[in-house]
């Protein structure tokens, strides 16, 4: 399309392909403290569920910064998986990282609400005739919470895709290798002249989150007709 330049182009890529893997990668982890959070009771529970929506609450520069400090390539956890290969900062991968935490949060919450509206009696059935946990989580749990977990999904989807913060604090602002939609913005703001390609931007993002916002929705009450035999 001759509305948007090549870098714009390059730009919406890496954005979706980040947005994408964060997605995939936050999903497991995101089920699983879901899960430990409205079904378990255990010390240090509040505390997980502090730290599950801390990058709700602390600026994303820091999340970035800490990021940094834990990822970089003489941080502890950086140092470590670089010897095996894995490189986050200053990579796409870096990007999705840092997408996938910033995202977190409101994946986590769509999946708990999901499983606290499952009515736990349910699953006591489904045990008392001699199912294992593993199977009655998969068989009963899982599709009655399935709206909540496709929700969760494109809503950390749309929030990966205008993360800003953390992203360039942790991985800069490289064209063609870490430079997501929003990072191309700001970059276009700062060259006299380019306020259209950041004005095409601006759309193709508020045209996503739309896009995202009302796909969440429908999935979810098309699921939730499907589990319901409605």
């Amino acid at each position: 399309m001759g509305w948007l330049g090549a870098e714009a182009w390059s730009a919406i890529l890496l954005s979706l392909k980040v947005s994408f893997w964060a997605t995939l990668g936050a999903l497991p982890f995101g089920l699983l403290a879901a899960y430990a959070l409205a079904r378990w009771r255990f010390p240090g529970r509040g505390l997980l569920n502090g730290l599950v929506h801390l990058p709700l609450i602390l600026p994303p520069v820091v999340t970035g910064y800490l990021l940094l400090l834990a990822f970089g390539t003489r941080g502890p956890l950086g140092a470590a998986l670089a010897e095996v290969g894995i490189v986050f900062a200053f990579r796409w991968t870096g990007a999705a990282l840092a997408a996938a935490i910033m995202a977190f949060p409101l994946m986590v919450r769509a999946i708990r609400l999901s499983l606290e509206a499952v009515d736990p009696g349910l699953e006591q059935a489904s045990a008392t005739l001699g199912a294992p946990p593993w199977r009655v989580f998969t068989t009963v749990t899982l599709p009655l919470i399935l709206p909540g977990i496709l929700a969760g999904a494109i809503l950390a989807f749309a929030k990966a895709m205008g993360e800003f913060g953390a992203t360039i604090t942790f991985v800069s602002n490289i064209p063609g290798q870490t430079q997501t939609i929003p990072s191309a913005i700001y970059a276009f703001l700062q060259v006299p002249g380019a306020e259209g390609a950041a004005l095409a931007l601006v759309a193709v993002s508020v045209v996503v989150a739309l896009a995202a916002l009302a796909l969440a929705e429908v999935v979810s009450r098309r699921v939730a007709r499907r589990v319901s035999g409605a």
